[in-house]
């Protein structure tokens, strides 16, 4: 606030006159000024100079002499026009309220205000009150409106608004029809956007950008790069929104040439020295695995925002170079200053997770409560991951049951810290907690809570007891009969399902395809995979692709497989290939496995397990050379061979064990454990599968290699600590290797042992020396 002591003189920005000095309490003017138009003369010069200050001076002189104002409609419009400018929208609002029959252009002042800055919801409230006062909207009142739906995802409301544009005739407007493309872009109607797109008689830079931000925003690169393309074709040049819009899905698809020469272009337009088209530079290199290069970007750029520090760390925290993270972290808060954003604090909260490092974490935790970011519900969410991973699981539990605002993924994170730190039993109760709460369980959260279910019987507890199954519920059910190998029953709850009146959805066919592949049931899965589009009218996506794929190879139907992925409707990605690479492995089929690298090479590699398969694929034949080649090859290019680990629960305590492990405290007694239990199987005729050593030593030493994967060394740690008849429960972070699964089926005759292994693919159920796998897995 500025007062005037006698004898100042108050100067007011745009107005030529000098007013005579008179202290803020005897604020009097001169008759020649007090008139309508020199308050609106004044306001005009502080709206256009957003001086705050000056304005609430003459606000506040209204508000004492206002007997002489003539028209107050006037100057209430300008006084919230300042408060808008000068982003104090609630101020504005409360003078909205009092003009008695405001403009179209004071309301579309408004809703814009609150279509930029929030809530969102308001914007739209406000246009319908709009149209309930009888006041008509103009085509400058879509664009504010439908950015508000954009903001709020809310494709509902934003259809209703279309309807009334055209209504008033107002589709054909290109500023209206992009502001609707890029509304149903947002909102993921992706075809309705390109059809208004298609339609539109002229589309100019901003249209273009819209339609190609929302493809982007979806993660499809393809179609993203070939309007680009396009967009060039009708004569339209790149401009800094183009290049920002499109370099998500090029990190995504991890496509770093193309990267490289958007980057180039930038260069070549001075786009590069904008901190926006940096930060998204940056981030694409990270997503690319180039942080070096990444890093080059963030030192050179001249100014650096919150964001830009933000998507640096996020990149060290998605390479997984967690040290640097903290670094950079330490560095923008201790030596810049700056305050970090919500998902600043996510990333380096991961990065916490990733190295137990509890310390910081807590510290972190502080920091959110002091600043209130304890109330942001993604923070809140990584800070219960980072409690979970650290083995905390009180302070977890109680920040859960703090948070003011939860949601499916709060549950989730809660569950799988409970499975990870041993305590099944209590993620079955978060679970009701959850479902009482009034949350509807999605897929992620049920994938959370199946491994507290080794046998399945504590699922179905779950699920029997649930008065309300919706198609979420049906679909974990037949995922967890899947996973367990019961292919026959899940395929007869899905029957069930169906008559209980309730319809399938495409989650709840990649279930049934995925029982189809566990099983290897190649019939089956051919056929419900052409009655989900004929029958059930639903269209596969690429995870049904995925699946049968996977059916396919696993059968051993290669070439099949290879002309299935040939004929996909869209380019198969990473993951389909990756699905065929396994079945080489496990088919040793060296020609068509260098084949199918080649294309995953094309696509970028995406992480160390395709490089493994194939290194795996030259050693099963001999091929040392070949296999040591490709294993530079990963390394050179920075991906890291995670270690097999296996982990077993004891009296409530989990045990953690790595291949070759030899730090736990009982390892002499699970040592000699391994050796007898050698002895004992060679003479029920077990020979080590020396396929699974991927480096040329001597035979003996492959078997003790073998001996000791990290399976095998949690087997015999439950076979000392976990009394019969109780099975023994393995979970392991990799797929289980043939030559373990072999032995472990002589260690159930050995032992008279029932033991589950639960890999990354599924469980196995092992008992008198068989596995309900079938061997096919």
């Amino acid at each position: 606030m500025i007062l005037l002591k006698v004898g100042e003189k108050l100067k007011i920005p745009g107005f030529k006159k000098v007013i005579p000095g008179l202290s803020f309490g005897r604020f009097k003017l001169r008759d020649e000024f007090e008139s309508d138009h020199w308050y609106v003369a004044q306001l005009e010069a502080c709206i256009q100079s957003k001086s705050l200050s000056q304005g609430k001076i003459i606000h506040q002189h209204i508000i004492k002499n206002n007997s002489h104002i003539k028209d107050f409609t006037i100057i209430l419009d300008k006084l919230a026009h300042l408060y808008v400018k000068c982003n104090e929208i609630e101020h504005a609002r409360r003078l909205f309220d009092k003009i008695p029959n405001p403009s179209v252009v004071c309301w579309n002042m408004m809703i814009r205000a609150y279509a930029w800055n929030g809530p969102f919801q308001q914007a739209i409230d406000l246009y319908y009150k709009m149209l309930q006062l009888g006041v008509t909207p103009n085509k400058f009142t879509y664009p504010f409106v439908l950015k508000a739906c954009s903001a709020l995802q809310d494709i509902q409301v934003g259809q209703g608004i279309h309807e009334d544009v055209e209504k008033l005739g107002l589709e054909m407007d290109i500023y209206v029809c992009t502001a609707l493309v890029d509304m149903y872009a947002k909102c993921g109607d992706l075809f309705q956007a390109q059809t208004l797109f298609n339609g539109m008689s002229k589309r100019d830079i901003v249209a273009w950008n819209a339609i190609i931000a929302g493809f982007s925003l979806h993660t499809l690169h393809k179609e993203t790069m070939e309007l680009l393309v396009q967009m060039q074709q009708a004569g339209i040049i790149p401009n800094s929104s183009t290049v920002v819009a499109v370099l998500p899905t090029v990190g995504q698809a991890n496509a770093l040439s193309q990267g490289k020469a958007i980057h180039a272009y930038s260069l070549r337009k001075m786009f590069s020295d904008s901190v926006v088209v940096g930060t998204g530079l940056l981030d694409m290199y990270a997503k690319c695995h180039d942080l070096s290069y990444a890093r080059k970007i963030f030192d050179r750029m001249k100014q650096k925002n919150e964001i830009c520090w933000s998507a640096m760390i996020g990149g060290y925290v998605t390479c997984d170079s967690m040290t640097n993270a903290l670094t950079l972290f330490d560095e923008m808060v201790h030596v810049y200053g700056l305050n970090p954003t919500p998902v600043t604090l996510a990333s380096i909260l991961r990065a916490c997770a990733k190295l137990t490092d509890l310390i910081k974490g807590q510290s972190l935790h502080c920091y959110m409560i002091k600043s209130g970011m304890d109330f942001d519900t993604t923070v809140g969410n990584s800070l219960i991951s980072m409690y979970a991973k650290c083995g905390m699981m009180e302070d977890a539990v109680g920040f859960l049951e703090e948070m003011t605002s939860k949601d499916t993924v709060s549950y989730s994170g809660i569950m799988s810290g409970c499975v990870q730190n041993g305590r099944a039993e209590k993620a079955l109760i978060i679970f009701r907690q959850m479902q009482l709460s009034g949350f509807y369980p999605d897929l992620a959260t049920m994938m959370a809570l199946l491994p507290a279910c080794s046998h399945l019987a504590a699922l179905q507890k779950v699920f029997d007891r649930m008065h309300k199954r919706d198609v979420v519920s049906w679909n974990t059910m037949i995922i967890g009969y899947g996973i367990h190998g019961q292919c026959t029953e899940a395929l007869s709850l899905f029957h069930e399902f169906q008559v209980s009146g309730l319809k399938p959805d495409d989650v709840t066919f990649v279930a049934i395809l995925s029982a189809c592949s566990h099983s290897g049931l190649v019939k089956e899965g051919k056929y419900w995979f052409n009655a989900m589009n004929q029958d059930f009218k639903i269209t596969p996506r690429m995870a049904h692709y995925i699946c049968m794929v996977d059916l396919l190879a696993r059968a051993g139907n290669l070439d099949e497989a290879y002309i299935f992925i040939q004929r996909m409707p869209f380019e198969p990605d990473i993951r389909v290939w990756s699905a065929l690479l396994a079945a080489c492995r496990t088919h040793k089929n060296i020609e068509m496995g260098e084949e199918v690298l080649k294309r995953i090479q094309e696509l970028g590699p995406e992480s160390t397990g395709n490089f493994v398969l194939m290194s795996n694929i030259y050693s099963s034949v001999g091929r040392w050379d070949d296999a040591a080649q490709i294993r530079t090859i990963q390394q050179h290019q920075g991906y890291k061979k995670s270690p097999g680990c296996s982990w077993v629960e004891v009296s409530g305590v989990i045990h953690g064990f790595i291949g070759g492990d030899q730090s736990h405290p009982q390892s002499a007694s699970i040592n000699k454990k391994l050796q007898e239990l050698l002895v004992q199987m060679k003479r029920l005729g077990y020979s080590a599968d020396s396929n699974f050593v991927l480096h040329d030593v001597e035979e003996e030493e492959k078997e003790q290699i073998l001996l000791y994967h990290s399976e095998k060394i949690a087997i015999a740690f439950g076979i000392l600590n976990i009394s019969p008849p109780k099975p023994i429960l393995v979970t392991k972070n990799l797929r289980i290797c043939v030559d373990c699964h072999s032995a472990i089926k002589f260690m159930t005759l050995i032992t008279n042992r029932e033991i589950i292994v639960r890999d990354a693919s599924r469980f196995h159920h092992f008992k008198n020396g068989i596995c309900n796998c079938q061997d096919f897995w």
